[in-house]
């Protein structure tokens, strides 16, 4: 028997669209790119190979260093992926979501495993985009109406993302 996953509907809606976005973005780029000569390009497939993994391999290592700080957050017996307290230190301390970096850095990823020029050239930013709006938003709502006036003088002082060399050696940290 499958072990229960208890997380919120919005959790899980969000990963839902997120999954959505990413196998519709392969269908579709498969689909434009089979007469794309490029796409038939053996140096082109190994080139966007080695980079596909590295944006992977990137991106895990942000949503896992995030995610071990964001558990920091929970206290208590609560739904999976969720927090009960605002973290503000380590990598929360640089920028708000440090978790975007992974989930904005998985598109590209894929796109350059798949080697498919729609998809790096196109559809990987359009969901770059949305990803970082349903963050912006979505998120943002939530963690303002649970952490109220504390979330908002945290977001007063830290930005959402950073591209400080400092911030990023501890978000892609080993």
């Amino acid at each position: 028997m499958m072990p229960k996953i208890r997380t919120t509907a919005s959790v899980v809606i969000r990963i839902f669209l997120w999954l959505l976005m990413l196998i519709g973005g392969v269908v579709f780029s498969i689909y434009h790119d089979r007469t794309n000569p490029l796409f038939h390009t053996l140096w082109f497939h190994v080139v966007s190979f080695v980079i596909g993994m590295l944006l992977i391999m990137l991106s895990f290592r942000a949503a896992g260093n995030g995610g071990r700080e964001l558990a920091r957050g929970r206290v208590g017996a609560i739904p999976r992926l969720e927090t009960n307290r605002l973290v503000t230190t380590g990598l929360y301390a640089c920028m708000r979501h440090p978790m975007l970096f992974g989930l904005m850095l998985l598109p590209p990823g894929v796109a350059f495993l798949l080697g498919s020029p729609t998809f790096i050239t196109v559809i990987a930013p359009l969901e770059m985009l949305f990803i970082a709006l349903m963050v912006l938003i979505f998120e943002e709502m939530e963690v303002r109406r649970k952490f109220s006036d504390a979330y908002e003088a945290y977001a007063r002082k830290v930005p959402p993302v950073t591209f400080r060399w400092e911030c990023l050696k501890r978000l892609f940290a080993r």
